[in-house]
């Protein structure tokens, strides 16, 4: 029991040991060598003898001119200027099928025809009627001529004929709904039913499309839509048809704004050259081109240092000849505003306050605290330097 409470007593002793030296550590005061003072950015010892300012490191991207594009992105359904599904309009029996499927029909062409005896005979019986009727007025005039029958009497004999020419202008219209025509030249779908099947009106039997003409119909958002007008060039790219783009010029503006989305409806036709390949309801990736610039001043995005309304970036000049500075340094920070204009993947337009081949700070730009402060280049932006080396393909830009 006395040997428990004689370690039990030792290592409170020890606790209170190693808690003291802590504090004596922490609250030791300094030597006069250890003292240092910040004096605008230059660190001074005790003794008040100056000491150069730190060099930072930063990474950097030259300011180079290439071809930027503005447009809006999107995505679009591809579809035929002319494509209908075909559907009876009456109740009834198919009794042919005039085509084959994926084949190519002309305009008229009977697709599909449906039982139509009950109509046949209706069409002779008004025909029939018809006869009677001219026969009887043709006697009536005669008549009417000699003055053996009053003028009334034609009168009705002419409104009979009437009467008829209605009738089987009627039988005729019956008869030509049970056969379903092509309302264009165009290409035939799979058919959906068979020679027999007894279908109803508005039944799906065929689809029918003219790829001649396709045509993408895409929305952009409101603001897009005081700046879209019709010849405006457009391009597509499409998942099913990898490493290829399509031109396209836009067609038709919606003027009206869906009240959900608040976007604008955008209407597109493909260029006549590009359509082989095109199918309807294929999913596009649409990039409206409202202008591009040939010669824009870019640089990375991470570049912009925004501050309140103000665009800034860092940029790097030699420094003054009397400034006080450690040896081997070329560069100093001096912040400059700039305007900026179209985005692009990664890179911005920078319409004033640059000039093309000056060095920015792309990382690093929250070490220097003031304008002057020396730096010392890590790396240079691995796509500035390509951008600066080669003139690259024009980008696509979003506002």
């Amino acid at each position: 029991m006395a040997s428990k409470s004689f370690f039990a007593a030792v290592a409170v002793v020890g606790m209170a040991l190693a808690g003291g030296g802590a504090w004596w550590l922490q609250s030791r005061p300094l030597t006069p060598t250890a003292v240092v003072g910040v004096d605008k950015g230059t660190a001074r010892p005790a003794d008040g003898a100056p000491v150069a300012p730190r060099v930072v490191g930063v990474e950097v991207a030259k300011v180079v001119l290439q071809t930027l594009r503005d447009d809006a992105q999107a995505v679009g359904s591809l579809r035929a200027r002319h494509s209908v599904m075909l559907r009876p309009e009456l109740v009834g029996r198919i009794t042919a099928l005039n085509f084959k499927d994926g084949g190519p029909v002309r305009k008229g062409q009977i697709l599909v025809q449906f039982d139509d005896q009950l109509q046949q005979a209706e069409l002779q019986q008004m025909q029939a009627q018809l006869a009677i009727a001219q026969a009887g007025f043709k006697r009536t005039q005669e008549l009417v001529a000699a003055n053996f029958m009053a003028q009334q009497t034609l009168d009705t004999s002419a409104a009979n004929v009437q009467v008829a020419q209605a009738q089987l202008a009627l039988a005729q219209a019956r008869l030509n709904r049970l056969s379903v025509r092509a309302p264009f030249d165009g290409t035939a779908g799979i058919r959906m039913v068979n020679v027999g099947d007894y279908v109803k009106d508005g039944t799906d039997l065929v689809a029918l499309e003219d790829a001649r003409q396709m045509l993408v119909d895409y929305r952009l958002p409101e603001r897009y839509g005081s700046l879209v007008k019709p010849g405006q060039p457009v391009e597509l790219t499409l998942d099913a048809l990898p490493g290829r783009s399509f031109k396209a010029a836009v067609e038709a503006v919606d003027p009206l704004l869906d009240a959900n989305g608040r976007s604008v409806g955008v209407r597109a036709l493909v260029s006549r050259s590009e359509r082989a390949l095109l199918r309807s309801g294929m999913s596009a990736r649409v990039a409206t081109v409202f202008s591009v610039n040939q010669a824009a001043l870019v640089v990375p995005e991470q570049a912009i240092v925004p501050q309140g309304n103000q665009q800034l970036v860092i940029r790097l000049v030699p420094p003054d000849a009397d400034a006080k500075l450690p040896d081997g340094v070329q560069w100093v920070s001096q912040r400059q505003e700039v305007r900026l204009g179209v985005r692009s993947g990664g890179q911005v337009e920078v319409v004033a306050g640059l000039a093309e081949g000056d060095t920015v700070v792309v990382a690093g730009q929250q070490r220097l605290q003031k304008d002057g402060s020396p730096v010392r280049i890590v790396a240079l932006d691995k796509l500035a330097g390509k951008a600066a080396a080669a003139t690259p393909p024009a980008a696509q830009a979003s506002r």
